[in-house]
């Protein structure tokens, strides 16, 4: 409606000429302004019997002689007619921007940082923290789960533990999947994350990484491990069930690599654990779901980024060991680890992921691509760490032709008689080092995949 203040009376016409009242959408006429063109109308307005209700604006039709004209409204519920603007609607926050709008949360009173946890573990030699909701803090040592002091954790605290370690993009999509996957790093150690949800409300696991790479001789490996490093092309795989240390064993094998030799490697991990700079090798990691979408894209992308070395993470899947096969057929040396526990059962493993008609084909490939499968575990030593026991089976002319005549497990027997090729069995590997005094008898016949024959050991010693 116009306000009455701004009325003025009408003004009269110039002489001899009749009165023509001004039309209702005019465009200039009687002194209106431009504006009016924001509502489309012909030059000449229809007679208002002729013009559909709906067309005839409300406030324009009203407006008396020499007015201003008021463009109509936009449509507005029926609650915002009668003369007040409608309200529009706040603008709905997507979830990125909800969780920048959180702010810092604040630290329940008595409870540590995680900054604060992690550094407590760290100094004790701690592997891993796990931590949830309604339960307390604990540290695994040396393969066992110890209770802290810490206060049972709320859903606060654990929030703020979140916001500690994680960006609040990360937060907003864990709270969509519940589950996330990650990594951080602290002055001291790089911390590998796994955050996800249980019945009794979120929990977490960090495995504490060192800074410092540990070098073979530091992890007491065997010489054959710095052979197979000097192979040009083929692939080599590191196995074991997860705690085994493998991401320690490849780090020190890419470790000697990169101080001993001018080789471009491409390491395509998830996520990144131990941080390589480059020395006499150029080193590029790259980690799923930061620095590439798909992990089979980046396996795919590295054959054409002039590669010497491709360190595969994980060989998840069918495809994953295809592109794989290629790389080591085409010049490129591979390694990669998958979760078995010696070298027959890898073997198994990778053509098990074939169907019986592609099983042939695949195992001619495997068996000229192979170098050598390093299968390890860890025991306690009677020094209070942890040692590395393994089965090394290197890819000689006789190994080669067992795989390819499909008689995997004659290749067990053959492996702790070709010590001198450098191969070894678990039970020689756990008996070494009972020799050396670093286990005790229970520990080897506890981490022994044959007991029995490793009781046999152990009598005709003593």
């Amino acid at each position: 409606m116009s306000n009455p203040q701004d009325r003025r009376p009408p003004m009269s016409p110039p002489a001899g000429r009749p009165a023509v009242p001004p039309p209702p959408m005019g465009n200039g006429a009687n002194g209106a302004p431009e504006q009016t063109r924001m509502v489309s109308a012909p030059r000449v307005a229809p007679p208002p019997a002729a013009q559909p209700r709906a067309a005839q604006p409300r406030a324009a039709a009203a407006a008396p002689a020499g007015q201003r004209p008021v463009a109509p409204p936009p449509p507005a519920p029926r609650a915002a007619q009668g003369g007040h603007r409608p309200v529009a609607p706040p603008p709905v926050a997507m979830p990125a921007q909800v969780a920048q709008q959180r702010g810092k949360r604040q630290l329940p009173p008595g409870q540590p940082t995680m900054a604060q946890i992690v550094r407590d573990a760290f100094d004790k030699g701690m592997s891993d923290i796990h931590a949830g909701v309604g339960e307390t803090p604990r540290f695994r040592d040396r393969g066992q789960i110890l209770p802290t002091n810490y206060p049972v954790t709320d859903k606060e605290t654990f929030m703020c533990w979140l916001e500690e370690i994680m960006t609040p993009a990360e937060i907003v999509g864990f709270e969509e999947k519940l589950d996330f996957d990650g990594a951080t790093q602290y002055e001291f150690a790089r911390v590998r994350i796994n955050v996800f949800d249980t019945l009794h409300g979120y929990a977490l696991v960090m495995r504490l990484i060192p800074l410092k790479i540990m070098t073979m001789e530091q992890l007491n490996l065997p010489m054959v491990f710095r052979d197979v490093c000097h192979y040009h092309k083929g692939l080599i795989l590191v196995t074991g069930p997860t705690g085994s240390g493998k991401s320690t064993t490849m780090a020190a094998m890419v470790d000697y690599i990169n101080k001993e030799m001018p080789k471009n490697i491409i390491t395509i991990e998830d996520p990144i654990e131990f941080v390589h700079k480059s020395q006499r090798s150029l080193i590029k990691q790259r980690e799923v779901g930061i620095n590439t979408r798909k992990f089979d894209n980046a396996l795919k992308a590295s054959l054409r980024e002039d590669p010497d070395i491709i360190l595969i993470g994980e060989m998840r899947d069918r495809e994953t060991v295809n592109t794989a096969l290629k790389a080591a057929q085409t010049g490129h040396l591979v390694m990669g680890t998958l979760h078995t526990n010696s070298a027959v059962k890898t073997i198994e493993r990778v053509l098990s992921l074939y169907e019986p008609a592609e099983q042939e084909s695949i195992r001619m490939s495997f068996a000229e691509t192979l170098v050598g499968i390093i299968a390890q575990g860890l025991c306690r030593t009677t020094d209070g760490k942890r040692a590395a026991y393994h089965e090394i089976m290197i890819n000689t002319d006789a190994i080669r032709d067992y795989i390819r005549r499909d008689e995997i497990e004659e290749i067990e027997e053959i492996v702790p008689r070709c010590t001198f090729d450098g191969m070894c069995s678990m039970n020689q590997s756990l008996y070494k080092l009972y020799e050396e005094g670093r286990i005790t008898e229970e520990t080897a016949l506890e981490c022994s995949p044959k007991p029995n024959e490793m009781a046999q050991i152990l009598r005709g010693r003593v």
